[in-house]
């Protein structure tokens, strides 16, 4: 296991960074930072919005060996220090992205600010079909998963009304490194920290889309659930009528919720 190399992709205006709090948005596998323009173009006007991509997606390299998600949540907090040293952040994450949102919480909440933990679990899927699935991917290539993951990614009638989106979507998928994507797979194979989630002390919000087969709303009140039992502070919000990917599908909803859990959360440091 090694701590993979990530590359940031800024989604706010081109400023000096430190004017505005630092928002942090991570990818479902798959995607790239693309998955985030729409909630961004809104929230870039009040934050410093910087994207990370998974290893292989995107702008971020290849990854060479495996990794699990802790690793990936050491390369974030590495990634922002070569942007911001030391800078306490806002995180918000996708499904993968929130898996390692839950693992920053754990890990390094001394660095959070706020989180946001958005159509993803404690432990998503079974670690046998993930297995599987990095085998299909390493010996087929990514664009096997498009058809299925066009499925379990937008709600119907998402890339009817949204076909450039979806169709860009899809695009950062089939062009994903199928090692690196196999080694998200069993990264997410190994993810289990539904007995940690009570060490997560910093604001938290849990969004699940009501249409998600994948991270399910009841995985969302577990999650949120689990780090109240431990004295800390989440809310689990359910939104109708999508699926897998909140900020693509809904970004109106997504940044409302955002904009009032950051706010909270900096009125709350505010009065410590």
């Amino acid at each position: 296991m090694a701590k993979p190399a990530l590359k940031a992709a800024l989604l706010s205006p081109q400023r000096p960074l430190g004017g505005h709090p630092l928002l942090v948005v991570g990818p479902s596998l798959g995607t790239s930072s693309i998955l985030w323009n729409r909630a961004a173009s809104v929230l870039g006007a009040d934050y410093d919005v910087v994207a990370w991509d998974l290893p292989g997606h995107g702008v971020s390299p290849a990854a060479t060996e495996g990794f699990d998600v802790a690793d990936l949540a050491d390369a974030v907090v590495d990634l922002i220090d070569s942007i911001a040293p030391g800078s306490p952040f806002h995180y918000a994450g996708v499904s993968l992205g929130g898996a390692v949102g839950l693992q920053l919480g754990i890990k390094h909440g001394e660095r959070l600010k706020s989180l946001s933990v958005q159509n993803s679990g404690a432990r998503i899927g079974a670690p046998e079909a993930w297995l599987e699935r990095a085998e299909t991917v390493r010996t087929q290539g990514t664009p096997v998963m498009i058809q299925g993951s066009a499925e379990r990614w937008f709600a119907p009638g998402f890339m009817d009304s949204q076909p450039e989106l979806s169709s860009r979507l899809l695009h950062a998928l089939r062009d994903a490194d199928r090692f690196s994507y196999a080694f998200c797979c069993e990264a997410l194979a190994a993810f289990d920290v539904r007995a940690q989630l009570g060490s997560i002390s910093v604001p938290t919000q849990v969004v699940a889309g009501a249409l998600d087969g994948v991270a399910t709303p009841a995985m969302a009140e577990e999650v949120a659930a689990g780090i109240r039992d431990g004295g800390g502070t989440a809310t689990a919000v359910t939104i109708e009528g999508i699926s897998h990917l909140a900020p693509a599908e809904a970004p109106g909803h997504v940044v409302d919720l955002m904009r009032s859990l950051v706010g909270w959360a900096e009125s709350r440091a505010a009065a410590q």
